[in-house]
């Protein structure tokens, strides 16, 4: 029988839950939001592709969902892991701003509401 036509494994579950339960709490939260920056960068059409991948709906989804999980983190993780993480967050916000035709008022813009109005 070829690979090809051969069953797929399952995965081992029971291992993935026992890898989860290691990471501490701090990496969780971490990851995820640089995965969410990272995601709403390639919304704006900040990376080499730009315009290709730019939606600035789905950006700004992406933007509020980082900014809430900020806020509701920000006492659970130390200012090391928090500071980077609202800079990148403030830098997004700023790349929304310029790269809306319509701005959003003062204080209404992706993630304004946890954050305050972001100025260029």
């Amino acid at each position: 029988m070829s690979d090809a036509t051969s069953p797929q494994e399952s995965p081992d579950f029971d291992a993935m839950t026992r890898d989860i339960a290691e990471v501490p709490a701090v990496e969780v939260i971490v990851t995820v939001a640089v995965n969410l920056m990272s995601a709403a960068a390639v919304k704006l059409g900040l990376t080499e592709e730009g315009e290709e991948h730019k939606d600035l709906d789905e950006a700004r989804k992406l933007v509020q969902a980082l900014a809430g999980l900020l806020d509701a983190s920000v006492t659970e993780i130390s200012s090391f892991h928090a500071a980077p993480l609202r800079d990148g967050l403030k830098s997004l916000q700023l790349a929304f701003r310029e790269a809306s035709v319509v701005p959003d008022e003062p204080g209404q813009g992706p993630g304004e509401k946890y954050t305050g109005a972001v100025y260029g």
